[in-house]
């Protein structure tokens, strides 16, 4: 299973809101830096997050983004799901019932064997990306990256944040 890119970006981007102060936000085109992407590209998935009810868009003057919940409230699933959709990675085609030795359908009432596993290592997948909050994410971080780039990301976003709209 390959997840988008856009995942790890809408990641990233998702902890680094969550060091915002109250009720301020952060540009787009500033997260698009911050990351090395291209604004036009982050702005899609931001836009995704923002319709997921991950994160709130706010207009005007000092506009961005910021997170719609607390980073404890919030998922790695939710973002994923807010990305990639709610379709699991595995859709089976039901190719067993095509070919020179496919017989009638009839003969295929039962669920597929791989649909079944694949399905069951689906649900598996996603209940770890459930319990797994943005908080755990960056108390991870906090406790194994290296103290510069802690210091990077908190100096960018406190020169970068906008003041309440």
């Amino acid at each position: 299973m390959k997840l988008s890119e856009g995942v790890e970006a809408a990641i990233h981007c998702a902890t680094l809101l969550a060091q915002l102060a109250e009720g301020k936000s952060l540009p787009a085109n500033m997260l698009a830096e911050y990351h090395g992407l291209s604004s036009s590209y982050l702005l899609k998935h931001l836009k995704q997050l923002t319709a997921a009810g991950v994160l709130e868009s706010v207009s005007g003057p000092h506009g961005g983004y910021r997170l719609a919940r607390r980073p404890d409230a919030i998922t790695l699933l939710d973002v994923v799901l807010a990305i990639e959709g709610p379709k699991p990675a595995f859709r089976c085609a039901e190719i067993r019932q095509r070919g020179p030795g496919a017989l009638e359908p009839e003969t295929y009432l039962k669920p597929c064997g791989i649909n079944a596993a694949m399905l069951k290592a689906e649900r598996a997948y996603r209940a770890v990306l459930r319990e797994t909050t943005l908080s755990d994410v960056i108390r991870g971080y906090q406790a194994d990256a290296d103290p510069r780039a802690i210091a990077f990301g908190c100096a960018f976003v406190e020169r970068n944040q906008r003041p309440q709209g």
